[in-house]
């Protein structure tokens, strides 16, 4: 019962998010994608640990330059 109501919940708060424009979250959103890709491929011993660490940097500074992006508009 409870899985039926907080999937359409959450999915409602993404869609706000992104209609809303949140350059915040966007950020973070393509920061942790795109960190974790150039991690994994960085780390050729251990793409795994690569990619955490990609994702964890790429979340703290996509954050960082889409509050950068809105508080310039």
């Amino acid at each position: 019962m409870k899985k039926t109501v907080i999937a359409p919940i959450i999915g409602l708060v993404l869609l706000t998010t992104t209609l809303s424009a949140c350059g915040t979250l966007t950020g973070a959103a393509v920061g942790a994608g795109s960190g974790a890709a150039i991690g994994a491929g960085v780390d050729a011993k251990n793409p795994g640990r690569g990619a955490k660490r990609g994702a964890l940097t790429g979340v703290g500074v996509g954050a960082a330059a889409g509050t950068l992006y809105d508080w310039s508009r």
